[in-house]
Parts: structure tokens; C-alpha cells; sequence
């Protein structure tokens, strides 16, 4: 299933640290050691998705081009285990290793990250700047699966560039609708 995200659901949120298990390491740990001074990019991502798995190549390299200039990259499982295995730790432990994820891919069981942020889909992006505010919510850019426009990250690149180069719009937090697979809450 497909979702939208309108700018009238966002609100003003701010960073917030959270514990969760991390699935490489297989341990539990604190959201705040992964954020940055600069910029923190938060994602909702899952296995399973289409829409995930179409902009996977486009996510390492993004990840790879921006994390040796400060910006950390947070990636994030909110999904119901119970009914989608596939998006499982030790699953999201492969997948990573696979892809080569140069990102933390952590586990949100109790999917609290999920409701504190207000991510409805995967993939969903939050970029903060390094006081903690929220600069943009929403899409990577405006490629899916089948629409034949490439996938360039060209969303949160343009925001990363601004945050990077010290440029403060009066117009944030940008957002842009995200769209892709529901997250699969828990009953």
C-alpha cells in the first residue's frame, strides 16, 4: 500500500534520543552517539519495500559522498516483525552487509521512534541540523519504481548543500510528500 505525507501533519519536532537495538552489533544503543554537530539525516527504511529497494544504490551513495563532510545517517525498522519477518534484525543485519549500509540500521520494536517523528511510509527522510531542528521531512527525490525518472537523492542533497553552506531558509522545514509502503504498525 501507498501513502502520502501532507504538510499539514507535520509539527515542529525536534531531534530526540531514543535506545534502540542496532542490527549489525546486535546491541542496544543511543540514538544521540550517532548524531552530528553538522546534520543528522533520520530514515524510516525497511527490507521488504519496493520502494526502499529502488533507491538502495542511490541511498549508499549519498550516504558515502556525505558522511566524510559531518552529516550522520540514522536508519530505521518500525515495522511489525510478527507480520513481515523478511524485515526482521537478522534480516536487516544481511541486508546490510549486502548493500554495505556505511550506516547505522537500527531496530524500532516498540515503533515509538516511529510515532515520536510522525513517519507514515518507507521511505521517509528527517534531516536536523546540528542544534537539533527539524530542516526537511519527506521523499529522497521524485523517483519510484516504474516511473522512469532517475534516482539522484537530488531532495536531500539540495538540503545537506544548504546546512553544509550555512545557508538558514526562512521557509523551514521544507517538506515534501514521501511516498511508499505503509509502516506496519502493530495491532
Amino acid at each position: 500500500m501507498v501513502v502520502t505525507h501532507s504538510s499539514n501533519e507535520i509539527r515542529k519536532i525536534k531531534i530526540k534520543n531514543f535506545e534502540l537495538l542496532e542490527s549489525i552489533s546486535r546491541k542496544n544503543k543511543f540514538l544521540k552517539n550517532f548524531f552530528s554537530d553538522k546534520a543528522t539525516v533520520i530514515m524510516f527504511i525497511c527490507n521488504h519495500c519496493p520502494y526502499v529497494k529502488h533507491i538502495n544504490p542511490e541511498l549508499v551513495r549519498l550516504t558515502k559522498e556525505y558522511i566524510p563532510k559531518g552529516v550522520s545517517f540514522l536508519a530505521i525498522n518500525s515495522n511489525d516483525i510478527e507480520k513481515y519477518p523478511e524485515d526482521s534484525p537478522e534480516e536487516m543485519k544481511k541486508i546490510s552487509h549486502q548493500l554495505g549500509y556505511p550506516f547505522p540500521y537500527f531496530f524500532d520494536e516498540k515503533q515509538e521512534v516511529a510515532k515520536y517523528y510522525g513517519a507514515k511510509c518507507t521511505p521517509e527522510f528527517f534531516i536536523f541540523n546540528g542544534l537539533g531542528n527539524l530542516c526537511y521531512h519527506g521523499q529522497l527525490d521524485d523517483s519510484r519504481p516504474g516511473n522512469g525518472i532517475p534516482v539522484t537523492g537530488n531532495d536531500v542533497r539540495e538540503i545537506l548543500q544548504d546546512i553544509l553552506e550555512g545557508i538558514e531558509k526562512i521557509t523551514y522545514p521544507k517538506i515534501k510528500p514521501s511516498y511508499g509502503c505503509n509502516i506496519k504498525w502493530k495491532v
